[in-house]
């Protein structure tokens, strides 16, 4: 239901700091700039959609993304709805369900590796370095990280 192109596009989720997720997404191309979106998202069919509580806005005061606290993804599913309206006319919606772990829409910035330390003798001309990996939302496992490890000399 609605009219051809009022749907959102390109619709990208970010997890960052393991617990904040910003989600963005553009403008229908047939949206005016009355059209108002509004995302609700939930991690299992069984419960009710949870809306957004804290919207980012457009120019136009369109609503073209939301900003989460406190999420945890313990379940490898979300469930991601985006309907609106304008003057009274319905538009697109928009519904997505998303692989948390292996699905390109969702992305998370991990936190720099905590706890570094660097421990250099003469007697082994050498250095061993160690450090704690970062903490992730969902990744329970330490050998799924890759490091790369740039030394300078100064």
């Amino acid at each position: 239901a609605g009219m051809n192109g009022t749907a959102i596009e390109n619709f990208v989720c970010v997890i960052f700091n393991v617990s904040f997720m910003n989600c963005t997404w553009h403008v229908g191309r047939s949206a005016s700039e009355d059209t108002q979106y509004f995302l609700y998202w939930k991690t299992s069919k069984k419960e009710d959609f949870t809306g957004c509580q804290n919207y980012i806005k457009d120019n136009c005061g369109r609503h073209t993304g939301c900003r989460f606290q406190n999420v945890t993804i313990e379940k490898k599913k979300a469930y991601f709805l985006v309907n609106g309206s304008r003057s009274g006319q319905s538009i697109q919606s928009y519904m997505k369900m998303i692989n948390l772990i292996s699905h390109y829409i969702i992305v998370e910035k991990l936190t720099p590796p905590s706890n570094v330390t660097v421990n250099c003798t003469e007697a082994s001309h050498g250095c061993e370095i160690q450090w704690q990996p970062p903490r992730t939302s969902h990744v329970k496992r330490d050998g799924c990280f890759k490091y790369e490890i740039v030394i300078e000399n100064k």
